[in-house]
């Protein structure tokens, strides 16, 4: 009893590439290499953006003009880098007492509220 197959028998490496043969690729599957290309390039463009910017984030120190921190951040940022102008500003403010700070802050306030925008 034979175990022949109906399928007509193909050798096994006409079906590889051997390491020495060249093989083109159809349109369609070097359009799919293309788009493969371009998206390992992207995700390398991302990589080193990320880690550019990591690096830039752990080199700066926190509270030294950040635009995207809050307020009271900034403010804490600027007295730990100028105590002696903080100090001044807090002694001009004692002097000129409560009621010449709220009408001062009336005016002033519209003033930065408007540079802000």
């Amino acid at each position: 009893m034979s175990t022949s197959s109906s399928k007509a028998s193909v050798p096994s490496t006409a079906l590889r590439p051997t390491p020495g043969m060249q093989v083109q690729p159809t349109a369609a599957q070097q359009h799919l290499l293309d788009r493969i290309a371009l998206q390992r390039d992207r995700i390398h463009a991302r990589r080193v953006a990320r880690a550019r910017s990591q690096a830039v984030a752990l080199n700066k120190e926190p509270g030294i003009g950040d635009v995207d921190e809050s307020f009271a951040l900034r403010a804490a940022g600027f007295a730990r880098e100028h105590p002696l102008a903080v100090l001044g500003v807090v002694g001009i403010a004692a002097v000129a007492g409560p009621r010449r700070l709220i009408r001062w802050a009336g005016v002033l306030l519209p003033m930065v509220m408007r540079l802000r925008r």
